[in-house]
């Protein structure tokens, strides 16, 4: 006997991809994370291409396996995808000392955070020709 099947947590037109423990500060992450913000993928895709944030390449690539999720596993359509979400979570912190003068210590956070992209399939509206 097989454990009921859990419930999908996103609708069916959405699709999710999660980046964890990447070694930078949740704020910085967050700045990436809202130049994104509910902008269509391909645009979403070009402006990472050429920000000049360190992080931008891993949010990228982890926007880019959401986009594969949805065309793989949920069926959707690539080319009406928008980023309906893109959040922030913080993780572990490690903490390192750096030696001062007089013998004294200072100590130095180096902090982790996760990301989240979820994508949503919208419907393209009328043209007017």
């Amino acid at each position: 006997m097989a454990k009921a099947k859990t419930e999908r947590r996103l609708k069916d037109n959405e699709a999710q991809a999660v980046a964890r423990t990447l070694r930078v500060s949740p704020q910085k992450l967050n700045l990436v994370a809202a130049m994104i913000r509910g902008k269509k993928v391909e645009r979403a895709l070009a402006e990472l291409e050429f920000s000049r944030k360190r992080i931008s390449g891993q949010v990228k690539k982890t926007l880019e396996s959401a986009i594969a999720n949805a065309e793989n596993n949920h069926d959707l359509d690539v080319d009406s995808l928008v980023v309906a979400e893109a959040y922030v979570g913080k993780s572990i912190t490690m903490k390192r000392f750096h030696a001062r003068g007089r013998g004294r210590a200072s100590r130095i956070e180096k902090p982790f955070a996760h990301l989240t992209i979820v994508v949503r399939e919208v419907e393209e509206k009328g043209e007017a020709a």
